[in-house]
């Protein structure tokens, strides 16, 4: 049995240590919204956190999160108001949308090491998430804009 912290609970899984997250989340505890997309770190869909920092979920195997808290975009808020969500509908930076979940995941690591960054580091951080749309810009700006809710006291449930 695999013991793995996700969203704040804990699962025991049968499961063989080697199993990547991603299929641990997915298939064994039904949380869908973590993608697979290229199956090999590069693409960014699978984004989740590991103690706070963005991973890809698609090459970390389960024994290496045992005993460390996992963070999904369900975990991200139980309501769906967490200000990087609330800022990716306003900007409404989704066109097909699969690669969202990731990229989320990814910007919301950003924004707590750094409360108002800058392009540069956002462009830094957001490196390696892909997105077949070519959404960047509204990223960049729906990002930006998370980071001013944040500052005027819009909390997030994480």
């Amino acid at each position: 049995m695999i013991p793995l912290r996700v969203n704040g609970r804990t699962w025991n899984l049968d499961i063989a240590p080697d199993t990547p997250v991603l299929w641990a989340l997915r298939d064994h505890i039904g949380l869908p919204g973590t993608r697979y997309g290229c199956g090999v770190a590069a693409c960014g869909a699978c984004t989740v956190h590991l103690d706070g920092d963005a991973v890809r979920s698609c090459v970390l195997p389960v024994s290496a999160a045992a005993g460390k808290e996992i963070t999904t975009i369900e975990g991200l808020s139980a309501s769906g108001d967490h200000p990087l969500q609330e800022s990716w509908r306003r900007v409404r930076v989704p066109q097909c949308g699969y690669c969202q979940s990731g990229q989320i995941m990814s910007a919301a690591a950003l924004l707590r090491k750094h409360r108002q960054p800058t392009d540069e580091q956002i462009d830094t951080a957001m490196e390696g998430n892909l997105c077949r749309c070519g959404t960047y810009v509204r990223i960049r700006k729906a990002i930006h804009l998370a980071a001013q809710m944040m500052a005027s006291g819009k909390a997030a449930d994480e």
